[in-house]
């Protein structure tokens, strides 16, 4: 569990990036992003690339995003302190980590077992406590604990898993790519009315998919 002055020397030029390059504006999300250690949730190989702007492979054939596109995803959720905010796809446990980092409730599901594990661990290590971290299937979301402020999807789903919809508040927003396995679009929903949403489209991104059920 080594955090080097090295390692929070990158962080530091990772967030100015962020912020100059790809144009963050958020301050929480970059105070976060400067806060958690990104290099722990990796395979140790890579400790030396972790604050440059690229995914690598974690367990499972998953991958943990680019640092732009954890910053990016979360800026468009608009996340406030001690919001109810359900995240699809733990993963390593990073972004769960940087919505931690920002005071949210963080609910939040994994349907590959060794990465719920992995992650379990991770983030206990580092006392970044999740309000509930679930073994499920992202399809049917946390229906016990809906409605959510905020719901962050971090894997392509070809169609839209209308059940999540059901779980946020009016006023709610869901970040969520769309689209085939070859490409997706960073999609936004804003729930007006029960059966009232605002889409908005942010541009192309590459995630792993969306899958239904639950892996051992």
């Amino acid at each position: 569990m080594h955090d080097s002055f090295l390692h929070k020397g990158k962080r530091k030029i990772l967030v100015e990036y962020l912020r100059g390059k790809i144009g963050i504006t958020d301050e929480m999300v970059l105070k976060a992003i400067n806060e958690v250690p990104r290099h722990l949730f990796l395979e140790s190989i890579f400790e030396d690339y972790a604050y440059e702007d690229r995914a690598f492979p974690i367990l499972a054939k998953q991958t943990i995003s680019h640092p732009s596109t954890v910053a990016e995803q979360t800026e468009l959720l608009q996340v406030n302190e001690k919001e109810k905010v359900l995240e699809i796809g733990t993963g390593s446990g990073y972004q769960t980590a940087v919505l931690v980092a920002m005071n949210a409730w963080v609910y939040t599901i994994e349907r590959q077992k060794d990465l719920h594990d992995f992650a379990q661990r991770k983030l206990r290590e580092l006392h970044l406590r999740p309000k509930f971290q679930s073994f499920g299937d992202g399809f049917a979301g946390l229906p016990t604990f809906a409605p959510f402020d905020k719901i962050l999807v971090t894997c392509g789903a070809e169609v839209l898993p209308t059940e999540l919809l059901h779980q946020l508040k009016i006023g709610g927003m869901m970040v969520i790519p769309l689209g085939k396995s070859d490409e997706q679009i960073l999609t936004r929903f804003t729930k007006k009315s029960e059966k009232e949403f605002e889409k908005e489209e942010f541009g192309a991104y590459k995630f792993v998919p969306m899958l239904n059920n639950t892996n051992h």
